[in-house]
């Protein structure tokens, strides 16, 4: 049996600086927290916990019924966090480090500014996701949606600025349709492209690689907006795709009569996990 994998996938860069922000901090001695989830794989949180860190959540820290004491460190999640979290660290004495994605940075801080300036913000995502509630709390008035035809719902006023943005981990080319949407139609919608690189190629990897193959896995946790991405795109091209979280969630009996396996994992996807896959495929 040949196991395929995508050209792109895995960690990308903004999971591996969340990570290495962490390891780096590994031997401190004073008490450690990081914000949430630091990235959306439960793998590479209980390698955190046993690393000394602890986790403290938002709702935590709004009620002031966190544990933070003075001196103690806190990482930032590479999701980013609200801006009333922010303001909330703010008067804590607690060294912070921000681990929050380059990319996710980018769009809050466009957003920011386009709020300042008198935009109302159109935002392509989860409402739910905990990058989309950082990024959403820096805009006064915002539509926030996930699809085309949800767009062409919205009352969109001609004598209104209005500011175009999207979720990092959005499928590229659901934003695209979107986006020509909304610049064939309006001459007063400014657009945002700022879709994360990282998972722009992934989509790309997988969607050439699952018609080739008899059976595509996607490796990552259910929890991972861009790992279920992944495997949206991958079902719609080849049905016989499978989400899998590591080698235990692995039913060997898909493997039957097939004779290529493709493989792809997402962003926040430890490369220890996915080889611990292809050896259990390897020892059929």
């Amino acid at each position: 049996m040949e196991i395929i994998r995508a050209k792109h996938m895995g960690f990308c860069f903004g999971v591996l600086e969340a990570i290495n922000i962490c390891n780096s901090l590994k031997d401190e001695k004073r008490k450690k927290y990081i914000l949430g989830m630091l990235v959306h794989n439960k793998y590479v949180m209980e390698d955190m916990k046993n690393k000394g860190f602890e986790v403290v959540t938002e709702e935590e820290i709004l009620k002031g019924e966190d544990p933070l004491k003075e001196g103690d460190i806190l990482v930032v999640r590479a999701h980013g966090t609200t801006k009333a979290i922010h303001e909330r660290l703010k008067n804590k004495n607690i060294t912070l480090y921000d681990a929050t994605c380059i990319f996710v940075n980018k769009i809050k801080n466009e957003v920011d500014v386009a709020n300042k300036n008198g935009y109302t913000i159109l935002f392509v995502g989860d409402r739910n996701h905990p990058e989309v509630k950082g990024i959403i709390s820096y805009a006064d008035k915002i539509e926030i949606f996930e699809t085309l035809e949800e767009a062409k719902q919205l009352k969109i006023e001609k004598n209104n600025k209005y500011l175009l943005s999207t979720q990092t981990t959005l499928n590229k080319k659901k934003f695209e349709e979107i986006k020509n949407f909304f610049q064939n139609v309006y001459e007063n919608v400014k657009i945002f492209d700022k879709i994360c690189g990282a998972t722009s190629v992934r989509q790309k990897s997988v969607e050439e690689l699952a018609p080739k193959v008899d059976l595509m896995l996607v490796i990552g946790d259910r929890k991972s907006s861009n790992t279920k991405k992944l495997y949206e795109i991958s079902k719609r091209v080849n049905d016989e795709t499978y989400l899998v979280e590591s080698d235990e969630d692995l039913d060997l009996r898909i493997f039957k009569d097939k004779n290529t396996v493709g493989i792809t994992a997402g962003a926040s996807t430890p490369e220890e996990i996915i080889k611990n896959i292809e050896n259990k495929i390897r020892g059929i």
